[in-house]
């Protein structure tokens, strides 16, 4: 990939975005294009085209996306299977249409089947359900890996797609109501300490800056507003704790998406045959057709919620009472 390339960046703001950014200007590219949600919505399909129209583009990064956790998922199903659907459509047709050649797209590991054997493996897409919670967000990314897929197969393109395991790293979003497993862990368990030291104007300042401490972990964390409290905090977690995540730092990943990038088009190819072939499960035609290039990006460690919400505490400075609520679904995303 040229380092004179134009390249657009599509949600530049966001985690994933904007670890891309720092990657490719550290490696020397410097022709970077970039749109905030002011300036181009990305689900009107009429502005995303005159932006095509009118700007040269060699390269497309689509990093853009309706993201959140658990019950932001659950909330609003509709609103995160249509917003990512009119995002990738109109950015992959529109690219299309302008001539461009080259586009990555980031997807999610959530699109993987509920029961999936283990590690995860590209040829495991469409081989199962879904988990129901995310199912909306997940089918929107499937409806994306195969936009390129098909574009692929239609035009000739070369367009790529990649699914990143769980994220964490600057510019990660701690709202309680919308954030992934690890910010909202990280979060929790901090208020929690300053509640247990009773520093009541440090938890005003974090609310004030990450977003509503919600009424129920009020009450958990025993945070009467600006009086002491008797009451010991502890902290609720949803689920048993039992499943399995692995975590990736945003900055490995954007790195891999560089590398992802920068690789020939045959080249590309015998890495995704390689991984398939690594299974020992065995590969279908289908998966190695000549448009298919998905790749899983990871770490190949996990650990369990419980594990993982251990150290945070320990790390954070935490020693109070963890209760897991095993009455709601398990932490997944």
């Amino acid at each position: 990939m040229d380092q004179h390339a134009r390249i657009y960046i599509a949600g530049h703001r966001g985690m994933v975005g904007s670890a891309i950014i720092r990657r490719l200007r550290a490696k020397g590219y410097e022709r970077l294009i970039t749109r905030r949600h002011a300036e181009l919505d990305l689900t009107d399909q009429a502005a995303v085209r005159r932006f095509f129209q009118d700007h040269p583009i060699d390269h497309v990064v689509l990093a853009a996306a309706r993201v959140g956790g658990i019950q932001a998922n659950n909330r609003f199903p509709a609103d995160f299977i249509y917003q990512n659907l009119m995002i990738e459509a109109n950015v992959i047709h529109a690219a299309h249409q302008a001539g461009v050649r080259h586009l990555l797209f980031l997807g999610s590991s959530c699109i993987y089947p509920k029961h999936a054997n283990q590690p995860l493996r590209e040829e495991d897409l469409l081989g199962g359900w879904l988990e129901p919670t995310n199912e909306p967000y997940a089918v929107a990314k499937i409806a994306g890996i195969k936009l390129c897929e098909s574009y692929n197969r239609q035009h000739g393109t070369d367009y790529r797609s990649v699914m990143p395991t769980n994220l964490y790293g600057p510019g990660d979003n701690f709202d309680l109501e919308t954030s992934h497993v690890l910010p909202a862990l990280i979060r929790k368990f901090h208020l929690a300490r300053l509640a247990r030291d009773n520093n009541w104007p440090a938890i005003a300042a974090d609310e004030a800056r990450h977003g509503l401490i919600p009424q129920d972990m009020r009450r958990s964390l025993g945070i009467p507003g600006s009086l002491e409290s008797e009451t010991a905090p502890q902290v609720i977690l949803w689920g048993s704790g039992r499943p399995y995540r692995e975590f990736l730092h945003v900055d490995d990943l954007a790195a891999a998406c560089l590398f992802v990038m920068q690789q020939p088009a045959n080249a590309l190819k015998h890495l995704f045959a390689a991984t398939t072939a690594d299974s020992g499960r065995g590969t279908s035609d289908h998966n190695l057709r000549p448009e298919t290039c998905l790749l899983n990006v990871g770490t190949g460690r996990d650990l369990t919620i419980r594990a993982l919400a251990e150290t945070v505490a320990a790390v954070v400075g935490f020693d109070g009472e963890i209760v897991w609520d095993t009455g709601k679904p398990d932490l997944s995303l």
